[in-house]
């Protein structure tokens, strides 16, 4: 893997966000999700930047970015202020509006982005997520089984961090093979970063701070949101294979969410950018 990134570092308040950029062109912010960093996207980057500038953050918390300790609200890590992260990126680069494309948990970012900055989005992408209160309130024990860490890690500190602490690299390849169908489908490069981050004791705080986030703050924001709904295009694609592809009809989650939503699955787990990646790259061409 030989990715030519223009690297830098944006300030939001204290925090400092590492920054990646190629490519030159109208603006793609990709947002990566859990437990990974922005060399989720490194299958598809190189092609992108040919038609764009393909701006790759680390998010708060994870890779070479900050991470902050997480307060008694866990508001350092919620979804607003994660969005609000990469307004301060945007804003740095000197991009008034922009597309972007989130997965996992950068979907959610994502999610509250467009419902933040409803001018600033031009369209959206969303890979393999339903929304997050949509889980919460139908949540059964097939989905409870096959999303066990998103009630592990919202369990008050320090015992998850604790826990993921004795064997970090264990708890990451568990978490990445049950969802891309064995670690050795992880291209080692991008496994070596996602394993360095993972050995850092702040990050692992800061990751299950984001899942107390979404437990929590992020809850309160979108049940005051709940009648809001994305301004711009929007596409959603899932894993036919994964957990959302399995228990849910994702796009219909979506349909009171957005103005204009479209989507479809493909046949993959979770990983879409690494698993589909040709095939992804043939419907952001097409919708973006």
């Amino acid at each position: 893997m030989s990715l030519n990134f223009r690297k830098q570092i944006v300030k939001n308040g204290d925090v400092n966000i590492s920054v990646n950029v190629m490519g030159s062109g109208e603006p793609l912010l990709l947002i990566h999700g859990y437990p990974e960093t922005h060399l989720t996207w490194h299958k598809i980057v190189p092609e992108l930047a040919q038609r764009y500038t393909v701006i790759c953050p680390d998010v708060r918390g994870n890779g070479g970015s900050d991470k902050p300790v997480g307060g008694p609200d866990h508001s350092n890590y919620s979804k607003r202020a994660l969005a609000s992260d990469m307004i301060a990126i945007m804003d740095e680069l000197g991009f008034e509006k922009f597309k972007v494309v989130g997965h996992d948990r950068g979907a959610r970012i994502t999610h509250r982005l467009c419902l933040d900055n409803p001018t600033r989005v031009t369209k959206a992408v969303l890979l393999d997520i339903v929304p997050t209160r949509t889980l919460y309130e139908t949540v059964n024990k097939d989905v409870a089984t096959a999303y066990f860490h998103w009630f592990f890690l919202i369990q008050k500190a320090p015992i998850p961090e604790t826990l993921i602490g004795g064997n970090p690299i264990k708890f990451l390849h568990w978490g990445l093979s049950t969802r891309i169908g064995g670690i050795d489908a992880v291209d080692p490069v991008a496994l070596a970063d996602f394993e360095k981050n993972f050995l850092d004791p702040d990050a692992i705080h800061a990751t299950c701070e984001d899942y107390r986030a979404g437990a929590t703050i992020d809850l309160e924001h979108d049940k005051a949101d709940s009648d809001a709904k994305i301004q711009c295009p929007l596409l959603v694609i899932w894993g036919n294979l994964a957990p959302m592809g399995k228990y849910y009809d994702v796009l219909s989650t979506w349909q009171d969410k957005a103005l204009d939503v479209r989507g479809f699955g493909l046949e993959c787990e979770h990983y879409i950018a690494q698993e589909k990646p040709a095939e992804l790259l043939a419907a952001l061409d097409e919708f973006l």
